[in-house]
Order: structure tokens, then sequence, then C-alpha cells
């Protein structure tokens, strides 16, 4: 039976190597200029959607998604179990979204990336966190401008869920992966209000984007924006799904994917020994005729 400290010590199922780390850093580096370009390049003031750029931006978020599952691919870091799992829980993720998106910000979307990216390691967190916002989006209708933002963020959540330190077990564990449900639930309603706030707000408000003005005066507007529009809202109603899905759900299904880990024995090399000469042949019990008497 596998120890709880050997279960932490498990290499992840796609291991980051120098290469996928490379491509990791990059599009995370990609993803920030999304969020945060506006701040220092001035966009035309009478912009009012991403619409220009969404689509560009769309079509270099899918590459880098598939960059990191091929560059896996290519050095032997993924085989067809790592990939089933990682299409069942995109399902999953998928399925479970639809239940509370759109009321109260309620989200349930984020307590699975979270656990699924503690016991299967960063890599596999941030694919996860793309491809089930990616599929939740194709089930939902909600393909949009905002999709390739979202699922740079969700792909954020899952990496960092992986990255958390591994010696926290049982109910620390736990309250680990609570505090850091709640971060992120604040976290991803800051960078979504970012993507649309500065084309979205007029020109004439307080909370108004200002084109060319320094970018703590735009970072005090925005913090304001996002305190008054979704913080106490959205933001709250994301924080308290992820903690209570945490507290209540999260050993059962750390348990159930650390098992299925183990099951799986993800990255565990396949050697076959051949008999050696003049060796009694096995034949499969199922053919082998049974004794008299006995059906």
């Amino acid at each position: 039976m596998t120890s709880p400290a050997t279960a932490r010590r498990r290499l992840p199922v796609l291991p980051i190597g120098a290469r996928p780390a490379v491509v990791l850093t990059l599009a995370s580096v990609a993803g920030l200029a999304m969020f945060f370009w506006p701040l220092f390049v001035a966009p035309t003031p009478e912009a009012t959607a991403h619409t220009a750029d969404a689509p560009l931006v769309f079509v270099l978020t899918m590459p880098v998604l598939l960059a990191v599952v091929l560059a896996e691919i290519s050095s032997g870091g993924i085989d067809a179990k790592a990939l089933a799992m990682l299409g069942v829980l995109s399902a999953i993720n998928a399925g479970l979204r639809p239940l509370g998106a759109g009321t109260a910000g309620i989200e349930t979307v984020f307590f699975l990336l979270v656990l699924a990216g503690r016991v299967f390691g960063p890599g596999f967190g941030f694919v996860l966190g793309c491809t089930s916002l990616f599929a939740s989006a194709l089930l939902t209708a909600g393909v949009g401008p905002w999709l390739p933002f979202q699922m740079i963020a969700s792909g954020w959540v899952g990496l960092g869920a992986g990255l958390l330190p591994k010696r926290p077990t049982g109910r620390a564990e736990i309250a680990m992966l609570t505090a850091y449900g709640i971060l992120v639930a604040y976290g991803f309603g800051f960078l979504m209000n970012m993507w649309f706030w500065p084309f979205t707000t007029g020109t004439d408000t307080q909370l108004s984007f200002v084109a060319g003005a320094p970018v703590l005066d735009n970072l005090h507007r925005f913090a304001v924006f996002t305190l008054v529009t979704s913080t106490w809202g959205w933001d709250t109603g994301r924080a308290v799904t992820n903690a209570v899905a945490l507290v209540t759900l999260g050993p059962a299904v750390l348990a159930v994917l650390r098992r299925a880990a183990r099951r799986a024995a993800f990255g565990a090399p396949v050697t076959i020994t051949p008999a050696p000469p003049g060796a009694p042949r096995e034949v499969p019990r199922a053919l082998t005729t049974p004794p008299r008497g006995r059906p």
C-alpha cells in the first residue's frame, strides 16, 4: 500500500522539464500582456470592446495550449492514460459549470481544477484549466471574445495549485487548498474585469480608464471599479463556492484522484521480460479444463 508521503512525492502526470517550462512561461507572459496592454499602450478612446484583437488573441492562445501538449508528447511526458484523464476531468468540469455559472458569481468549475492540479501537477492543471473552460463554452454556447481570457486565467489557477507546497497533509492540506481557492476566486475576477474595463466604462466617469494616464492612476480607478462592481458580489460568491466545495468535497475527491493516479501509474516505464528458454508456458485460467465434479 502506498503511504501518504509516497503519494505526495509521486511524479506529476505532465512533468515540466526545461522545454515545457519555457513554453508555460511564454504563455503566461503573453497572457499577462493580453490583460494589461491598455495600461501601457493607449488604445483609441472610442473602442468599446476587444472586437478587433479578440480573434487574434484566440488564434494565439490555442497554439500555445497545443504547444504545451505537443511538447509533452514529444518528450514522452504524456501517454494515453494521461490524455484519457484529461478528457474525463474536462468533461466533468464542463458539465459542472452550467450548474452555477451566472448565479451570484457561483462557479462550480474551480474546486475540481484546484484538486486536480494538486494531485496531477502544475502542467496538467494548466492544460486542464484551458480545456475545461473551452469545453464548457462549447457546451453552454459561451464562445465569445472573453473565452481566451477565461482559458488562460483558469490555466493559471490549475498551474498554481500544482505548485503549492507538498508537505501539508490532512486538514492542513484542505485548509491550504481552501485559502488558495478563495485567493484565486478574487484573482480570477480581477483579471476578467481588466480585460474589458478600459473599453466599457466610457470616458467621463471617475471609474473610467484614461488613455495615456499614469499606470498607478489607472490602477487606482480600476481597483475602485472592481471593488464596486464585482468584489462584494460575483467574486465573493465564487470564493464562497470554492471554500465550501473544497472543505466538504475536497478530502473525498482528493482520495479518488490519488487512487486513480496510483492505479494508472502515470509515467511508469513498461518493460517486457522474455521468458527463459525451456520455461513452461502459462495457460490462462479461463482456457483450462475444470476438474470433474466442479462447474
